[in-house]
């Protein structure tokens, strides 16, 4: 009894650390200490609250003048600099079902978004249709594309992955369609190599949702049409199956009963267990597998339930406009592991002050959470306001605090 106890317990604290309620109610712990000037590295002017909301206002118009705003996800990155690359996939796939065509890009999304970590400053990938040099997000996004297009994630070399290929594909061969050279290095490329190969074995193991017969990525497109109810499919139904089905790809993680948790840290002011879930990396790929979904014409309820995304960008935006700020500067001056306190409670942070500055957002422009939802607040939006301002302040538009990154959380 007390064996199935103990079980039961940690399957609770395990779906509740994978849901978006916790990391916004663990996230609000940490936002509390900062406000009671209990933080050692950060203190909070919610005063700035209305001059950051003027300023990504004044972006949002800026890249959509209309407000006509697309969600934040991978697909805005495969057409970078207004080139329309996805006109190719279209073509590639134009013979396939509507669910076929769903699935493949399903395959693509999740692919792209594991590899979506930090390049870098010097990293760049050279297109060759265009003659274009990108890094960053982009240059990673292009460049996963390019091999998808390529059939390089494919036992059959069709545009579509598979979960036998992601076995066997190589460093080397990862580091090849990346372009990567003592040149141009790339930051974490054998963490983006093991984590594809750890995505190859965990969809093999979920034969739920990854399929049976010709286990892909792109086959949790089946199941969560199963989940769909009239038409509907709630978006905080689409993270719980990227939870349950990536949670085992993630390396030196926190585990409970077995399960690693992923992207979840600790912190000594948090209560209970002191545990600080984040899911950056696995929101970001939930909100980029919602248009293909959207295509085949479900209808997503719940977007602003899932939060903010906790990295550099929405965070340095958070810090380069005086809405946080660092006790002691000499925190610039070095590098930090994602572990560490200082970086847990900017993360918190920005979870929190996203929904704050969303909220000044919608009302400044008269306009309802189900018209600008977070999802488009974040593309219009605080991701690229960070960005800019940070090119504005700091060479090479590097983030304010640096952080140690291994390729497998931003």
């Amino acid at each position: 009894m007390e064996i199935r106890t103990a079980e039961a317990h940690s399957q609770r604290v395990i779906e509740y650390l994978r849901s978006s309620r916790a990391i916004r109610e663990r996230c609000r712990q940490i936002f509390a200490l900062v406000n009671e000037d209990k933080s050692r590295y950060f203190t909070c002017d919610l005063s700035q609250l209305g001059r950051v909301a003027d300023y990504v206002i004044e972006v949002m118009r800026c890249e959509y003048p209309n407000l006509e705003i697309p969600f934040h996800s991978r697909w805005r990155h495969f057409e970078a600099q207004d080139i329309p690359r996805l006109a190719k996939l279209d073509d590639l796939l134009a013979e396939l079902t509507p669910l076929q065509q769903a699935i493949a890009k399903f395959d693509l999304a999740i692919v792209s978004v594991l590899l979506d970590a930090g390049a870098g400053d010097n990293w760049r990938y050279h297109e060759q249709d265009t003659g274009l040099s990108l890094g960053r997000s982009e240059g990673l996004a292009i460049a996963s594309l390019e091999m998808f297009c390529q059939g390089a994630f494919s036992v059959s070399g069709l545009p579509q992955v598979d979960a036998l290929k992601l076995l066997r594909l190589t460093e080397a061969e990862l580091a090849n369609g990346f372009q990567v050279s003592a040149e141009n290095p790339l930051v974490g490329i054998s963490g983006r190599s093991q984590l594809l190969q750890k995505l190859g074995r965990v969809v093999l193991a979920f034969p739920h949702l990854f399929g049976e017969e010709n286990p892909r990525p792109g086959n949790l497109v089946n199941y969560l049409v199963s989940k769909s109810q009239n038409g509907q499919l709630a978006a905080t139904t689409v993270l719980s199956a990227v939870l349950e089905g990536l949670s085992d790809i993630w390396p030196r993680r926190l585990i409970i009963a077995g399960v690693n948790l992923g992207d979840v840290w600790q912190h000594w002011a948090v209560a209970d267990d002191g545990l600080v879930p984040f899911h950056k990396l696995s929101q970001w790929l939930t909100y980029s597998l919602l248009e293909p979904l959207q295509e085949l014409g479900l209808i997503i309820t719940e977007l602003d339930a899932l939060t903010g995304l906790p990295e550099y960008r929405n965070g340095g935006l958070c810090l380069d406009l005086g809405l946080i700020r660092l006790k002691d500067p000499e925190i610039l001056r070095s590098s930090h592991s994602v572990a560490s306190e200082l970086i847990i409670e900017w993360r918190a942070l920005t979870v929190i002050l996203l929904d704050q500055i969303a909220a000044t957002v919608r009302e400044k422009l008269g306009m309802s959470g189900e018209e600008l939802p977070l999802v488009k607040i974040l593309q219009g939006g605080t991701w690229t306001a960070g960005r800019k301002i940070a090119a504005q302040i700091r060479k090479g538009g590097q983030p304010p605090i640096q952080i140690d990154s291994d390729g497998t959380v931003f």
